[in-house]
This record gives C-alpha cells, sequence and structure tokens, in this order.
C-alpha cells in the first residue's frame, strides 16, 4: 500500500500518502489507490469531510519520474477532488514540490505548518506545470504564479496562503485544520455539497475548456530532448546542461 486510510473521526476520514521513501511521488500505483479512496469516501454517508495529508516529511514530490501516472488518468483524479460531494482539505506538513502542488490545488481547503515549503520544480526538468494550472491558475495571484511558475523558487507557507494556494498557516497544521473541521460538523451534508459546487464552477469550467490541451502540451514536453536531459540529471544529482 502507498495510502493508509483512517477510519472517520466524528465525519473526518483521513487519507495519508505513505510512501515516504519516494518522497510520496505521484506513482500510477498511488494514484489509483488515492482515487478509489475518494470515490470511497465520496460514497460513504458517515464521511463528512476528507483530509488528504502524508506521511514522513514531503507531502508530494510530484510525479514519479520512474512510474508516472497517465496524464489522463492524474487529471482524472485532480477533477474528482474537485468534483467530489464532500470538502477535500490538504494538510501539509513539510515539503510540497510540482504534482503535489496540483493536489493543494484541487482540494476546496489547504492548510499546511508554518514551516512547510514549496516549488514548482518542472521548469528545472524541462517541462512545465501544464496540467496542475488547471485547478492552480483559477486560484492563484497572477503575478506569484509567474514567478513561481517561471523560476522554480522554493516558497514559504506565508507565501503561499498570499498567493492563494494556502488557506491556513500556523505552527501546527493540525491546528490550523481544527476551526475548519468543526465547521463542517457544524454544516449540512446536502448544504455542503450544493455550497462545494458553487464554489468550484469556475475551476470546472477551465477542465473541461482546457484538460485536453494541456494533456497534449504535457506529453509533448515530456518526450522532448530538454526533458531527457533535466530528467537523468536530477535521478543522477546533477545540473543539467542549460544550467548557466
Amino acid at each position: 500500500m502507498t495510502l493508509v486510510a483512517k477510519a472517520s473521526e466524528r465525519g473526518i476520514a483521513t487519507l495519508a500518502l505513505d510512501s515516504p521513501a519516494s518522497r510520496n511521488a505521484l506513482s500510477a500505483r498511488l494514484v489509483g489507490e488515492l482515487a478509489d479512496a475518494l470515490a470511497a469516501c465520496g460514497k460513504d454517508p458517515s464521511v463528512r469531510a476528507v483530509v488528504l495529508t502524508h506521511t514522513g516529511t514531503t507531502f508530494s514530490a510530484g510525479a514519479d519520474l520512474k512510474e508516472p501516472p497517465s496524464p489522463y488518468t492524474f487529471v482524472a483524479l485532480l477533477r474528482q477532488i474537485i468534483e467530489l460531494p464532500k470538502p477535500v482539505v490538504a494538510r501539509v506538513s513539510g515539503r510540497a514540490r510540482a504534482g503535489g502542488l496540483g493536489l493543494i490545488g484541487a482540494c476546496d481547503i489547504a492548510v499546511a505548518s508554518s514551516a512547510s515549503d514549496f516549488a514548482f520544480t518542472e521548469v528545472r526538468i524541462g517541462v512545465a506545470p501544464a496540467v496542475i494550472s488547471l485547478p492552480l491558475l483559477p486560484r492563484l495571484e497572477p503575478r506569484a504564479a509567474a514567478r513561481h511558475y517561471l523560476t522554480g523558487e522554493v516558497f514559504g507557507a506565508a507565501e503561499a496562503a498570499g498567493m492563494g494556494l494556502l488557506t491556513a498557516v500556523d505552527e501546527d497544521a493540525d491546528a490550523a485544520a481544527a476551526p475548519i473541521l468543526d465547521g463542517f460538523r457544524k454544516a449540512s451534508p446536502v448544504a455542503l455539497d450544493a455550497t462545494k459546487q458553487l464554489l468550484t464552477a469556475r475551476v470546472r469550467e477551465t477542465f473541461d475548456r482546457d484538460a485536453e490541451d494541456l494533456v497534449q502540451r504535457s506529453a509533448s514536453l515530456f518526450a522532448s530532448a530538454e526533458a531527457r536531459e533535466g530528467m537523468t540529471a536530477f535521478l543522477e544529482r546533477r545540473d543539467p546542461a542549460w544550467v548557466l
């Protein structure tokens, strides 16, 4: 198993990415297990909301370069989170990179510890944050998105909150999440679903309009010579040839 699903606690189900040896890289297997667990939560009347979190020090390092999921499968997972009839909260206590930020962006609410950090590292391996733009660009402040998409710089939790990636930051991620989860427990399940549909309408329109184009763009970039050099350099822990 690369995912741990905890029983619902007062209506809150917890799904933890559990492949710390790979820094919870998004392999085909992990994406499939997460999709199955989310589907089960969506059908379970005892579940009011879902917390998506992680074991180890990394929420997710992004796509598993050795066993990547199909881009269509990953798009389907992001859309599943957005369309789940229950709120999904990302809880981050550590690092998140590349495709891991796409998971955070797909969630309705995202909280993190103040020591967490983030980066869109795609440009540094010769690709672009194409598919994850579907949930992220409608939510992010444009100037901040441009800076971090284009540079791949690491940024902290406070900046992530300021640009719209995170909802709340606290020294302890659980402390940031606690009042939000209590709010869900006081809300009508039907009203939560209806309200989520209102909030995600713009993001769902982006998926309808742009998903196929971005999947094709991503596939083209991953097949390029620069991407092969970038991924090889990453796996060999060296700078790619283009670094000045």
